[in-house]
């Protein structure tokens, strides 16, 4: 059958329907109501001959899912969900895991949209509302943060796919969310110097003091593609290199000899490196060196270097009084999202929600 976004009642749309008389009748009825809805929206195409009978009905589109008194229609579903299967299907799984992580995104949007229309009609009970001036001033505060003019903006809009409209309607849903959240969540949390202190004992790396390495190095870069001859080369110039630090010559005063000369080995002042910045194979290196000393020639994938330890900077614990901001600031953040998810499971269930398959 064919899959055809028509609309089949100016009322009946993703953003809700209006149920007329339904909203007086009682709880009984509705659910006939909603069953002839469902009915409406099976459409029998155009018939290409005199006989009606022999033609087969043509689905154009159908309701997945119903919300309280809102509803989501298979066309909504597959617009949301079209951009997930493009990148699914790049990533080239065999057919059965494809087919299965397709059912779960898809399973997954069907929820979101449930759960935005559950937030959308606490905002219109809420009478939350947006001006224009919030959506102009949170979109001036974009283009200011990415450096963009409005020129530049609409053609990275256009690049996605979307207009200017559809970019301030979806940044008014998202400050319409953000006051919701405000009024349903934020205001109702509390953290407390306990939480504080649990938070600091519990990640205490995080605020011991760091230690970090001044390191300089000494390199000969080999040319991709090099053989044996071009290897041993720059293996042979190295260790002649390090026979003249291990006879006394500074390393500092080395690198600035070399970068005043056509050498083919060159030096530099890397700076302060912590541990976890280095790659695996510098960094078991650098651990067991100490201030003034200088490693064996060692094999990279660009060629070959000596590492140099000048010197250790190491910065001083930080007591909880001082990072009391920032814990408080993580904390609110992952109170916030887990008190959203629990006040939207609560939602769901004094809502009537039936997802048709």
């Amino acid at each position: 059958m064919i899959m055809k976004p028509i609309p089949v009642n100016p009322k009946a749309t993703s953003r809700g329907f209006d149920p007329g008389p339904a909203a007086r009748c009682p709880a009984s009825i509705v659910p006939a109501l909603l069953l002839g809805l469902l009915m409406a929206t099976l459409v029998i195409g155009v018939p290409r001959s005199a006989d009606l009978w022999a033609q087969e009905p043509e689905l154009v589109d159908r309701i997945v899912a119903v919300v309280n008194n809102d509803i989501i229609t298979l066309y909504d579903l597959n617009r949301a969900f079209a951009p997930y299967v493009k990148n699914i299907k790049a990533l080239q799984y065999p057919p059965e895991k494809e087919r299965q992580t397709l059912f779960k995104v898809r399973q997954d949007i069907l929820n979101q949209l449930i759960d935005r229309i559950l937030a959308n009609q606490q905002i219109k009970r809420g009478q939350i509302t947006v001006s224009q001036n919030e959506i102009d001033n949170t979109i001036e505060r974009f283009k200011e943060s990415r450096q963009l003019t409005d020129e530049q903006l609409r053609l990275g809009l256009e690049s996605q796919g979307m207009s200017m409209e559809d970019y301030r309607k979806e940044i008014e849903e998202q400050i319409l969310r953000a006051k919701l959240v405000n009024r349903e969540v934020k205001a109702k949390i509390v953290i407390t110097k306990e939480d504080l202190a649990n938070y600091y004992e519990g990640h205490r790396e995080k605020y011991a003091g760091e230690k970090k390495y001044y390191l300089w190095n000494i390199y000969a870069k080999v040319p991709p593609g090099s053989g044996s001859i071009e290897w041993s080369n720059a293996r042979n110039q190295m260790e002649a290199m390090l026979v003249r630090l291990k006879q006394g010559q500074s390393f500092i005063s080395l690198v600035d000899e070399l970068k005043r000369s056509p050498s083919f080995v060159q030096g530099t002042d890397l700076g302060l490196y912590s541990l976890e910045d280095l790659a695996d194979q510098l960094r078991q290196v650098v651990e067991k060196m100490g201030p003034g000393e200088f490693s064996d020639v060692l094999e990279t994938n660009f060629g070959y270097q000596i590492i140099y330890v000048q010197k250790f900077e190491e910065s001083q614990a930080k007591p909880l009084e001082a990072v009391e901001a920032e814990i408080e600031e993580i904390l609110f953040k992952e109170m916030v999202d887990a008190k959203y998810q629990q006040w939207l499971e609560e939602l769901r269930a004094k809502s009537h929600i039936r997802v048709i398959n």
